[in-house]
């Protein structure tokens, strides 16, 4: 497994390797320090004033570091590499020219506009057919849920985590959420015997799904503890579940989408991903 570690040296992408550390099997990891130069103010003249050096340096003492981290939890250390400019696009560059597994980021967690207009991780997220790995804050890398809707895409990332993470000391959950029939407009709400043959259908539906990925992990040797099917609004009842049951990974699927609706539109995990303070895994593949 190739795994690519980006880090800045703050604490939150450093949290990002200490929690999927507990989870990950052999490793080769790389890491990728980005000194962006677009935070820099207009007036600096980075060659004249010998900025590039300087952050050359800070950009050493970052890999450094990482170096010793990955030493220290047992993996080997692959490639320390050093870009310059965009953060995002010095990532997906980077992403682009070797066969990562998956890839580290951590997240400051922007809130308003600005999560519209689009932190690195999701940028990295949006662009990347490698699984992304997010984190906000350390967790205790225990309680770990699995969503499903039925999609091929969603069992996808139930094979690919199985594959990527060692889940065998972990308590984890599947989800299912199904969507409420009485949310359709009121005409077509008036028939309550068509509206309790669709949620029928929905439930088979989402225990076909459940059970699927059930089978998907235990074939992994995996063991699952808790099986739940919600109605209601997707990413509201995976944020609302995360956050009551205080869970650390949140793994999901996410389905390719054209650059308009990801700008406007969004998928559940990006919703989720903006909205809880959990790490998050979103496979792509």
């Amino acid at each position: 497994m190739r795994v690519l570690f980006c880090t800045d040296g703050s604490e939150i992408s450093l949290n990002a390797f200490y929690n999927v550390s507990k989870f990950l099997k052999d490793a080769i990891i790389d890491a990728i320090c980005v000194i962006d130069w677009n935070f820099l103010p207009d007036s600096m003249n980075i060659e004249n004033e010998n900025y590039s050096k300087a952050y050359e340096n800070i950009a050493d003492s970052v890999l450094n570091f990482a170096e010793n981290l990955i030493q220290e939890e047992n993996f080997t250390v692959g490639s320390k590499i050093k870009s310059f400019g965009s953060a995002a696009e010095g990532l997906l560059e980077q992403i682009t020219k070797e066969d990562y597994d998956l890839v580290l980021l951590g997240s400051h967690g922007k809130k308003g506009i600005q999560k519209w207009l689009g932190s690195v991780s999701r940028q990295v997220i949006s662009h990347s057919q490698v699984p992304v790995f997010v984190s906000k804050k350390r967790t205790k890398s225990k309680k770990i849920l699995l969503t499903v809707d039925g999609s091929e895409e969603s069992f996808n990332a139930v094979r690919h985590a199985a594959n990527l993470l060692n889940l065998k000391e972990t308590e984890v959950s599947i989800i299912s959420v199904k969507e409420n029939p009485e949310l359709l407009p009121i005409e077509a709400t008036l028939d309550q015997n068509w509206l309790d043959s669709i949620e029928k259908q929905q439930r088979i539906h989402a225990t076909k799904a459940i059970n699927k990925a059930k089978t998907l992990m235990n074939n992994a040797q995996t063991q699952i503890q808790n099986e739940v099917i919600l109605t209601g609004n997707p990413a509201h009842k995976i944020i609302e579940f995360a956050e009551n049951e205080k869970i650390d990974l949140i793994i999901m699927g996410a389905r390719t989408k054209t650059d308009l609706s990801k700008l406007l539109l969004g998928s559940v995990s990006k919703r989720v991903l903006e909205n809880v303070d959990s790490d998050i895994l979103i496979i792509s593949k």
